[in-house]
């Protein structure tokens, strides 16, 4: 009794660990494997903000030849 009662304490405290691990990197878009104690260097930051305003361009400038190609028509 005693035994099943410390084996599902342990697992319980190691499944929330590794959950809460898993979480912090949902939340910081990270890969869910990698550490989620580490920091973003400002280079790294960098990069992302520059792909992700390259992206965001380009899906506006789709829309607006769309719209220009709809008005041609």
């Amino acid at each position: 009794m005693i035994k099943q009662l410390k084996a599902i304490l342990v697992g319980l405290v190691i499944g929330i660990l590794v959950g809460m691990a898993l979480g912090v990197n949902i939340g910081r878009e990270k890969p869910l494997l990698s550490n989620p104690f580490s920091k973003d260097t400002l280079i790294d930051k960098a990069k992302r903000l520059g792909s992700e305003t390259v992206e965001e361009s380009g899906r506006a400038l789709e829309k607006a030849g769309q719209a220009l190609q709809d008005k041609a028509k």
